[in-house]
């Protein structure tokens, strides 16, 4: 079952058809335990919709998007090489292994963006690329009702110069994307799910990578336990669960390129590059 929020109201797609919801706050509908239970129940009374799917918007409100680092071995081998040079390398290979994840701040709703939106590179980081991410979604109480597809985007240079920098590297305005919809099961998703990046410039393929989430050494209820240890989410909260996609060290993003991530049963979030004028 997906959940959709577009500027009609909040949409749910269910057995191939649609259904309009009468809730309209997002907070409210998305942040229930037992959401597929209550959703499921809500869409047997409704009469289902025609819907283009045109008008869709990321999948948020008031939540905030949290991300983990280093979960995959490629990207462990990834950050390592991106900060050899600055003595970095050792903290990654470090936090694979210990019991404690990395764990940062992504981006506010409104720093945000949702499928076929503009995402965003930094004028001062010359090596820019998408991380294409499970993104888990939990509600205040901690409990994993859905899913995401996630892009964290990334200026490899600035982490790379110095491990201190990843806020400046990880977050800032539109370096966040997540869609196109909240993904609910009555379990948790496939372990056997693929993710998978394509890159585009000028309609050309540049980069196409894929991996099963059942490849991530941490475990989703893992992340989520240490992300709510000490905090609290009154509306929930996205957290991305890292990379196993890394394009190769020559490739950058430049403006134009479009961007799909696509995870098995959730769909497509398609995105594409722009620079701050």
């Amino acid at each position: 079952m997906k959940i959709y929020k577009t500027k009609q109201g909040i949409i749910v797609e269910s057995a191939g058809k649609f259904y309009l919801s009468a809730e309209s706050n997002w907070d409210i509908y998305v942040n229930r335990d037992d959401l597929y239970e209550q959703v499921s129940k809500e869409i047997a009374t409704l009469t289902a919709i025609e819907w283009a799917g045109n008008d869709i918007l990321a999948p948020i409100s008031q939540q905030e998007i949290w991300a983990s680092g280093v979960t995959y071995m490629r990207s462990r081998e990834a950050r390592i090489e991106e900060s050899k040079d600055a003595g970095g390398g050792d903290f990654y290979a470090r936090v694979y292994d210990a019991e404690r994840p990395e764990i940062f701040f992504k981006s506010s709703a409104s720093r945000c963006v949702g499928t076929n939106d503009f995402v965003r590179i930094r004028k001062d980081s010359a090596w820019n690329i998408p991380e294409p991410e499970l993104t888990l979604f939990a509600t205040s109480s901690g409990k994993i009702v859905g899913y995401t597809a996630g892009n964290d985007m990334s200026s490899r240079d600035i982490e790379g110069e110095n491990p201190l920098y990843l806020p400046q590297a990880k977050s800032y305005d539109k370096a966040a994307a997540i869609g196109p919809c909240l993904y609910v099961t009555d379990g948790e998703i496939s372990p056997d799910t693929l993710i998978s990046l394509e890159i585009l410039r000028d309609n050309v393929s540049q980069f196409q990578g894929s991996i099963a989430i059942n490849r991530m050494k941490r475990k989703h209820n893992e992340l989520i336990s240490f992300l709510f240890r000490e905090m609290s989410f009154p509306h929930g909260a996205y957290l991305m669960t890292g990379t196993g996609v890394v394009p190769p060290n020559e490739f950058t993003l430049a403006v134009g390129d479009v961007v799909n991530i696509s995870i098995e049963g959730i769909g497509t979030l398609t995105n594409t590059v722009e620079q701050k004028a």
